[in-house]
């Protein structure tokens, strides 16, 4: 058996540590990375070792040894522009950061034209243990590819997908019920949507709760006051411009994200219609830390739930499934606060 040198102690590498302990290399290494195969006695004298000699697995030995790649992978198509999106790098700071404290990273590809081909080279070359899947589509085929590829999946949203995944969502056609409520609570009877676009999972759920509360009041929901499109600023504006522009125009406004809302604030600036006094409005916040919708003129009444706080859990469930975890044990739909603020007023009178 190889001693290590008593005096100075000097940080060793797999083969000097398992020679010490006199063990294999392929037992230190599943010791330390939690394979249940190695007995409790023998992962203790392994830690306990590995910590007195400062040994740190590189990439490359703990990949070799526990088959696994240590990262997750998250791929978007380069016509999404999602790197300049603060929603999903909020969500990926999340990610990322969650991750890094299990010493497992973040692969983000580019999918180049042909998201298919970068998933099918990604399980080819074993580069990464788990996909997360983002924004997805009401029925969205990249489950069922990723499926056959065998690689596990966790999904931030819902799809429709017959087939098993893991997902973290929030309550999406709850929060817009319920903040279709209030403003019909306060009087209003012209409430318009300006939502995002209707083939992800998110927006159908949304428009779903807006009408649904409507529906139930005896309010009409006419399609001229449920709009959709990318969730921008510049969007917002054409959108509200549009309502704006009916007779009779809507007295309140939900946007589905913070940016429309923005829009939307602008393009009643330019016709003379004063927010939180003849227009009321309420948008979703994301908790970005660029933009607080209580330090907006006036302060914007929201449903509020935090993308960063969502990565962080898409992390802490993807690892859960990568060491072996059923993913229809990880099905969680979140709730969303509702944040009253001086947006909201009753309709104007008359």
């Amino acid at each position: 058996m190889a001693c290590v040198p008593a005096g100075r102690i000097e940080a060793v590498n797999l083969k000097q540590l398992s020679e010490h302990l006199g063990l294999s290399q392929t037992t230190v290494s599943r010791a330390l990375n939690g394979f249940p195969e190695v007995g409790e006695l023998t992962r203790k004298r392994v830690v306990e070792a590995a910590e007195r000699f400062q040994y740190r697995p590189n990439a490359s030995a703990r990949k070799l040894a526990t088959g696994r790649a240590g990262a997750i992978g998250i791929v978007f198509a380069p016509d999404r522009n999602l790197l300049l999106d603060p929603i999903f790098t909020d969500f990926l700071g999340g990610l990322a950061g969650r991750s890094a404290e299990e010493e497992t990273d973040v692969l983000v590809s580019s999918s180049l034209n042909d998201e298919a081909g970068t998933y099918r080279r990604l399980a080819r070359v074993r580069s990464v243990d788990a996909v997360v899947l983002s924004t997805p589509s009401v029925d969205d085929a990249r489950i069922g590819l990723l499926n056959r590829l065998k690689l596990p999946i966790v999904v931030h949203g819902r799809s429709h997908s017959p087939l098993p995944f893991a997902y973290l969502d929030i309550d999406n056609e709850g929060a817009f019920r319920k903040a279709t409520g209030l403003l019909a609570d306060l009087g209003h009877r012209r409430i318009g949507l300006i939502n995002g676009d209707l083939s992800y999972t998110f927006a159908m759920h949304r428009s779903r709760g807006w009408r649904d509360a409507l529906i139930g009041r005896g309010i009409p929901a006419p399609a001229d006051y449920d709009l959709s499109g990318p969730m921008t600023e510049e969007v917002g504006y054409r959108l509200a411009r549009r309502m704006f522009d009916l007779d009779p125009a809507p007295t309140a406004l939900l946007c589905s994200s913070i940016f429309n809302a923005l829009g939307a604030m602008r393009a009643a600036r330019d016709i003379g219609r004063v927010i939180g006094r003849d227009l009321s409005l309420i948008a979703h916040d994301d908790g970005l830390a660029a933009i607080r919708p209580e330090t907006l003129t006036p302060p914007l009444t929201t449903t509020y739930s935090s993308i960063r706080s969502a990565g962080v859990r898409v992390a802490e469930i993807a690892m859960a499934i990568i060491a072996g975890a059923d993913p229809a044990s990880h099905h969680e739909v979140w709730p969303v606060d509702l944040v009253f603020r001086g947006s909201t007023v009753p309709p104007p009178a008359g």
